[in-house]
């Protein structure tokens, strides 16, 4: 493979980050400043995305990708990796969440400026490991908690989960597995899952579909890039919500697609806004039960707007529900698809809000119009998801486990997420506002002008925590500081002592504005 070299059961790969060594078609170097912090350890338990993440996390606290420094794309780095995009694509994801990377829009993705000059000096201050294979061996492993630390949004209460009894389900199945289930399987997925999840999209979700619009992929960021393949070519325009998920950026520009951001206020996304403008857009991707990542959840009136928007102008709907089966003021809102009888949404859900994220299934539930275009699109992206943890759900699924389990985790969730609006009311005072947290796993909130969010974050995780910087949710120059936390994997008492400790992260902050 070009630029890389293998050792022992390692992977090593390094390549130029000058802005010309990342241009297309360009072939990419050795570098020697960052090719420790590039090795893959494969037949480990920590997971790919993980290691590429810590890798060019150190890469950049090193010093070895400066400030303003443009990173590979996703394509080039997966290509000299030998991995497929998905790590690649969520390693990004995790580093433009944190701060240390930055997207711009049309010239690609770059180390971000806000670093502070006294943490990289600190780091660069450090002995730098040698290149031999007895220094690889000393080098502290992967960080293995998978980013399970308070406040990181997204994590669900997996120390509620029903362990002793998915197990069952699981061994079950890996011992009575059919030669057909352990051969290559349909890239739609599993035929008996389908009808389980069409069942519950129906009853709980108000989706309107069957069991053969549904198509199985593993998580839901596959599915937003399977639906920027499928609906986008490269120099297509797709309306995006401002401020809007990281991730979706990611997957939308991965083949050459142009952003559009729409701002979003209480009641959605703006359709008017979108109205107004005047170079024709593809597709728009929103997320109307429960906004990433401001909260609001879109009203009636903007979803059928939406829908005439795209009916008038020929365009899709790309509707991302990824956490809204957790409402705290109301029931679960019906999906914006249900109420779309013309099939302009592509409905996109997953799993790993619900149950644990590395069970890595989600879905989508695409209009028969477009289903030969995603079906052979799916078969290319990875020819077929994997069997036995999807015989594994649809028992779980069918045999009633999913409802009972949702009913039980609203409880739970629900006085996670009071202890976090309460500990941020008494520890935070008025350096934090709560600005919605009335569904999902993470509370919005909006810090005290002149604090910035990255800044915080970054202290926040040297103090064991972490968090989503809202303004890493903006595509403009306008952008509004604060932070999004997540209340769902930590029980009261955790979430109350990390309110105090980020209490005291702000305080220090505080004193100059």
């Amino acid at each position: 493979m070009t630029g890389g070299r293998y050792a022992d059961n390692r992977h090593l790969v390094s390549f130029d980050m000058t802005t010309s060594g990342a241009r297309r078609g360009s072939r990419l170097t050795t570098s020697p400043d960052i090719l420790a912090h590039l090795v893959l350890e494969r037949g480990t338990s920590t997971p790919l995305h993980q290691q590429i993440y810590e890798g060019l996390r150190r890469a950049i606290l090193s010093g070895a990708l400066r400030p303003e420094q443009r990173v590979p794309s996703t394509r080039i780095l997966a290509i000299e990796l030998g991995v497929s995009r998905l790590p690649v694509l969520a390693a990004y994801d995790q580093l433009l969440h944190e701060g240390y990377l930055n997207g711009r829009r049309g010239s690609g993705t770059f180390v971000s400026a806000a670093l502070p000059d006294d943490l990289l000096r600190s780091v660069r201050g450090a002995p730098r490991a040698t290149r031999t294979s007895k220094a690889r061996k000393k080098a502290p492993p992967a960080r293995d908690d998978g980013g399970h630390r308070p406040f990181r949004a997204s994590v669900p209460a997996l120390d509620h989960f029903p362990h002793a009894l998915w197990s069952r389900i699981v061994a079950r199945h890996a011992r009575t597995m059919s030669g057909a289930h352990m051969s290559y399987g349909d890239p739609a997925g599993l035929g008996t899952l389908r009808v389980a999840i069409a069942e519950h999209l129906r009853t709980a979700r108000a989706v309107q579909c069957e069991a053969e619009q549904v198509l199985i992929v593993s998580g839901s960021q596959a599915a937003v890039r399977l639906c920027a393949s499928v609906l986008l070519t490269h120099g297509d325009r797709v309306a995006i919500e401002e401020p809007g998920y990281p991730g979706a950026r990611i997957a939308m520009q991965s083949n050459g697609t142009a952003l559009v951001p729409v701002p979003v206020d209480d009641e959605g996304i703006n359709v008017d806004a979108l109205k107004r403008l005047s170079a024709r857009v593809r597709a728009v991707y929103v997320t109307p039960s429960h906004q990433f990542p401001l909260g609001v959840s879109m009203t009636v009136a903007r979803r059928l707007a939406l829908l005439d928007w795209a009916e008038r102008h020929d365009a899709w709907v790309i509707e991302d529900d990824y956490d809204s089966e957790f409402r705290y003021v109301s029931h679960p809102l019906g999906a914006l698809q249900g109420m779309n009888a013309q099939g302009r949404v592509v409905y996109v859900g997953t799993f790993s809000k619900a149950l644990f994220p590395a069970l890595r299934v989600g879905y989508l539930v695409v209009p028969p119009s477009l289903w030969t275009a995603f079906m052979e699109a799916r078969e290319a992206f990875d020819v077929f998801p994997s069997t036995l943890y999807q015989l594994a759900l649809e028992t779980f699924l069918r045999e009633g486990h999913y409802t009972r389990h949702l009913r039980r985790m609203r409880q739970v969730y629900a006085a996670r997420r009071e202890a976090l609006v309460a500990g941020v009311r008494e520890h935070c005072g008025d350096l934090l506002t709560i600005h919605n947290g009335d569904a999902g796993l993470h509370v919005a909130t909006v810090l005290r002008e002149g604090i910035d969010d990255v800044a915080v974050v970054r202290r926040m995780a040297e103090r064991g925590m972490t968090a989503t910087a809202l303004s890493t949710c903006y595509i403009g120059a306008v952008k509004r500081s604060g932070l999004l936390l997540g209340f769902g994997g930590w029980d009261t008492v955790q979430i109350a002592g990390a309110t105090k400790e980020l209490g005291e992260v702000l305080r220090e902050f505080a004193g100059g504005v």
